[in-house]
């Protein structure tokens, strides 16, 4: 698979199968992704990877936490500005809809909306998971350095005929996902990546990308 391919099958996969994946595999990719460029070269994203009983823990802990109606914890940070404004307003709320629709879950059904929601937090049924956590004194510049290393992370598992899903969810559950890391105080969580094998017995979900001409601006 070439670095095109790899780029252009990535998606985030929110149906995973529960067959393992080798720890070889992961230990390849983390390796390699120890390649991405960050400033200064600081390197600061700080990783834990959870499969089997860890994995299994978080899961169950969090599970707990939802049945019992607990909304999460205070917000480190805001995952999206909270006037988002046009065009990014549609972008996002077209994702949405193309999502629920392809779990046939209507606007108005909240019920299956909420249990879609919670999804995320079983990882939707993926056998690995990785927390990328970045120092908690570091700025914008350094959360931009973890983005670089996350894309390069999700490109190596495609190498590996992985699939993946960022998932900033995690970040509402953050101190259950404390419990079980056991992170030093002067990180904050940033996201939860879920990693696994694609349920090919579901029809994928791709959103669409704005044209070229929309993002882009060339000067001769």
């Amino acid at each position: 698979m070439n670095v095109y391919e790899a780029v252009a099958s990535r998606r985030a996969v929110r149906r995973f199968s529960d067959e393992p994946v080798p720890a070889e595999a992961l230990e390849r990719v983390l390796t390699a992704a120890q390649r991405a460029p960050s400033g200064g070269n600081l390197q600061p994203w700080h990783c834990y990877v959870l499969t089997g009983s860890s994995l299994a823990e978080l899961k169950k802990r969090t599970a707990e936490r939802l049945a019992a109606g607990d909304p999460g914890d205070p917000r480190e940070f805001e995952m999206y500005p909270p006037a988002l404004g046009s065009p990014y307003h549609e972008r996002r709320a077209a994702a949405a809809e193309r999502r629920y629709a392809a779990l046939g879950v209507a606007r108005e059904d909240e019920r299956g909306r909420r249990e879609a929601v919670a999804a995320n937090w079983d990882c939707f049924g993926a056998p690995a998971a990785l927390f990328c956590y970045v120092p908690r004194d570091f700025g914008s510049a350094q959360w931009v350095d973890i983005g670089l290393y996350l894309q390069t992370l999700m490109l190596l598992l495609r190498a590996e005929g992985l699939h993946s899903c960022p998932q900033m969810a995690w970040s509402v559950y953050r101190r259950t996902v404390a419990e079980v890391v056991s992170p030093p105080d002067d990180l904050v969580l940033f996201c939860g990546v879920s990693i696994g094998h694609e349920d090919t017995t579901t029809e994928p979900v791709r959103t669409t990308r704005a044209p070229l001409a929309e993002t882009t601006t060339f000067l001769d």
